[in-house]
């Protein structure tokens, strides 16, 4: 009986607990809730406004490493050093030297090794010796050796570009080059050379007068952020002795090159003149007074001057018959570009690479550069034409045009060039748009 009793006591004390246990838990979590959201008050309004003074880090990416984690060794190429010699600086053995040249021959020939160019040696913090190498080969592009892999890889950096319009006007004495560089146009060179390719043979750029405009809608290139180069020329347009002249750059599956507002192809079978940014300074003449031999003598030829060095282009595709020496001409290349018509050019400084007799040259192609070597007072080039076997004087010939584009492409192309005209012209929009207002008024 006592027994009983104690155990029914034992139930009455443990539920007791067991209630005041309930409780003691419901209290206790309440007072949780009402502690923590003023603990996290605090912490929101002092501890997290400290967060931000945290230094957050971002890597700097380049040349497809954090360079941060690198020691870097920044030099260039100097005159007569070989690449050998750069990779001593990474390896203490010629056994480690001649392992990277042979396993990379094929990604980059170090006979193209430049004085000048520069490159970087990245050595880790947490390394002893270099891990890579950067050659920069050129502005758009580096060769990487992985200095620990005995490999590399040539990188081409990627490449933006962005349309502008530049258009300006001809003064007095002056020419397009100067124009562009009045205009700000950072790639002048580049930019003049391709509106005048462009326009070749519908404005004789030797022959520009004051008051001449022009406009041209070209793509800017840059690569890390810095404008490199003008890019291709999609529309251009030039007003000449008051005539206006276009050139649209149209490509399909069958055609690309440049058209007039007509659909009219803008080159020709052969270029005006072998050299851009260039003057003439003796036409085609049968009664010349020779400056260096000091007589009457027939000059069969158009001289176009030029600083030494400038590129030398072929007029039109054809084939070199002849490259070599005379005393009268220098150095010299001739052409036949068909069984009608053969070009030569005299007194080069030197010969392009490549450029010997049985080469297959394009329109625009360099063949040479301007030199004085021959009978020649200054730089120049003497560019000779011949005709069914006859020297002529090139600028007076009638040359033959190249095919014309088909006429059942002609509704596409007016279509396509359509927003060009309004980027060349917004001005003529605007009046369209006043005039429909007035109409409407």
């Amino acid at each position: 009986m006592s027994i009983k009793k104690l155990t029914l006591n034992n139930i009455k004390l443990n539920r007791t607990f067991l209630v005041l246990f309930i409780l003691g838990s419901i209290f206790l979590s309440a007072g949780f809730y009402l502690v923590i959201p003023q603990y996290n008050a605090v912490l929101n309004k002092n501890e997290l406004s400290d967060l931000g003074s945290f230094e957050v880090r971002i890597p700097n990416i380049q040349y497809g490493l954090n360079i941060d984690d690198f020691l870097l060794e920044d030099s260039e190429v100097q005159p007569n050093e070989f690449f050998s010699k750069i990779l001593y600086k990474c390896y203490d053995s010629g056994v480690e030297v001649q392992r990277l040249l042979d396993n990379t021959d094929n990604v980059f020939d170090v006979r193209k090794l430049r004085a000048g160019k520069p490159y970087k040696i990245l050595k880790s913090k947490n390394c002893e010796g270099p891990n890579f190498l950067i050659y920069e080969e050129s502005s758009y592009s580096y060769i990487k050796y992985d200095l620990n892999s005995f490999c590399a890889e040539r990188v081409h950096k990627p490449v933006e570009r962005r349309l502008e319009l530049v258009e300006g006007f001809i003064g007095e004495g002056s020419s397009l080059y100067k124009s562009m560089i009045d205009a700000g146009v950072s790639a002048y060179q580049s930019l003049t050379n391709k509106m005048e390719r462009a326009l070749a043979w519908s404005v004789d750029f030797h022959h520009l007068q004051a008051g001449d405009e022009y406009k041209v809608y070209y793509e800017k290139v840059y690569v890390d952020g810095q404008e490199l180069d003008a890019g291709e020329v999609k529309a251009a347009y030039f007003k000449h002795r008051n005539k206006d002249f276009y050139a649209f750059r149209y490509k399909t599956d069958e055609l690309d090159g440049y058209y007039d507002e007509k659909g009219h192809s803008a080159k020709r079978a052969f270029l005006r003149a072998p050299v851009a940014f260039s003057r003439i300074s003796s036409r085609y003449n049968k009664r010349r007074y020779h400056p260096v031999l000091k007589r009457v003598k027939a000059h069969l030829g158009t001289d176009y001057a030029a600083p030494t060095g400038t590129p030398i282009m072929s007029v039109a595709d054809g084939v070199v018959e002849r490259v070599g020496y005379t005393k009268g001409n220098g150095n010299y290349v001739k052409i036949r570009h068909n069984k009608t018509y053969q070009t030569q050019y005299l007194h080069m400084q030197k010969f392009a690479s490549g450029i010997k007799a049985g080469t297959a040259v394009k329109q625009g192609e360099v063949i040479g550069y301007v030199g004085s070597t021959g009978l020649a007072t200054g730089p120049h080039v003497c560019f000779r034409f011949w005709k069914n076997g006859v020297q002529v004087d090139h600028l007076r010939e009638n040359l033959p045009n190249t095919e014309p584009m088909p006429e059942s492409e002609i509704p596409k192309y007016l279509e396509y060039i359509a927003p060009l005209m309004e980027i060349l012209h917004p001005e003529d929009q605007e009046e369209e748009e006043e005039s429909i207002l007035e109409l409407s008024a």
